[in-house]
């Protein structure tokens, strides 16, 4: 299925359409869902009853992996960035419905936590927790760059620009991967620095791709009241909602270049909504306490 998105009362000669990816599912959405599919297939062929993987407070990993195994009957456990939120959980959107969803929790300093990549920190991980299948940060490996590879379908081929979200490189690097070489992808980082030309380097299998890095809007998690008039009148006009740290920023960006004259004249252009609403809420905690406008 696909949304037809119309910019009116402005004078550009292309079409945008969105591709609703957030509602595969309810709770495990969007590109959460294309990369838990085959981990969870390799999970279970492994035979193993637990699974753990890392996030911060507002993860929207986390909280797929929770409801995940919540659905499956599998313990999930979550390492999560930061020690002072073992306190917080309550207070924490994000957090609580993980709990509420049967998900562990190990807290762990910020130090630590640049650290989980480690031999010995998952070492630890073992001994405290016991045998474990492992889903990086954000969810990021080839088994999960294989189920992005399903978000475009052969009904997609007309499109002559694919955009989306990138956070850790995986849903871009699927997409590159399913698209033809005729198409160009278009990535739009959440996040400041130019690490992520190598990440996806390491998975995407043609070089039909192409980050701009012009709408981070300060970097990951950062926001202003540009950005949540733009989302609150997104959703006004079209009854679409976009999340502040993703497709917020992408949809933006893509209205931004249309009218800057980016893309040719009659192009067609799809934009993969990777779901990342649940993080709202989080966000607009954190708005309220700004005194901010909320994204509605």
């Amino acid at each position: 299925m696909l949304e037809f998105i119309d910019q009116r009362n402005l004078s550009i000669d292309s079409e945008l359409f969105m591709k609703p990816e957030y509602l595969i599912h309810k709770y495990i959405s969007g590109n959460k869902y294309r990369k838990l599919k085959y981990n969870l297939i390799q999970l279970k062929t492994l035979k193993v009853n637990a699974l753990i993987t890392f996030g911060g407070a507002y993860s929207n990993h986390i909280a797929a992996v929770a409801a995940t195994g919540k659905s499956v009957g599998i313990q999930t456990i979550g390492v999560i960035r930061g020690e002072e939120l073992e306190n917080e959980i309550m207070n924490n959107p994000t957090l609580s419905f993980a709990q509420k969803s049967g998900m562990k929790f190990k807290f762990v300093s910020r130090s630590n936590y640049r650290l989980k990549t480690s031999e010995a920190f998952i070492e630890g991980l073992r001994n405290e927790f016991g045998d474990f299948y492992l889903i990086p940060e954000g969810g990021t490996n080839s088994l999960a760059v294989k189920g992005c590879e399903e978000i475009l379908t052969p009904n997609d081929k007309s499109f002559d620009f694919i955009c989306c979200p990138v956070g850790t490189g995986g849903t871009i690097s699927g997409i590159i991967n399913s698209s033809h070489q005729n198409q160009k992808v278009i990535g739009f980082p959440a996040l400041k620095g130019g690490f992520l030309q190598e990440d996806i380097s390491k998975f995407a299998r043609q070089t039909n791709w192409e980050l701009i890095t012009d709408y981070h809007f300060g970097g990951y998690a950062k926001i202003n009241t540009e950005l949540i008039s733009f989302i609150n009148q997104f959703k006004a006009e079209y009854n679409i909602p976009l999340d502040p740290i993703y497709t917020g920023k992408m949809m933006y960006g893509i209205f931004d270049l249309r009218r800057k004259g980016y893309f040719p004249k009659g192009s067609k252009i799809l934009a993969i909504h990777t779901g990342g609403l649940q993080g709202i809420d989080g966000m607009n905690m954190k708005l309220k306490r700004k005194h901010l406008p909320l994204i509605i």
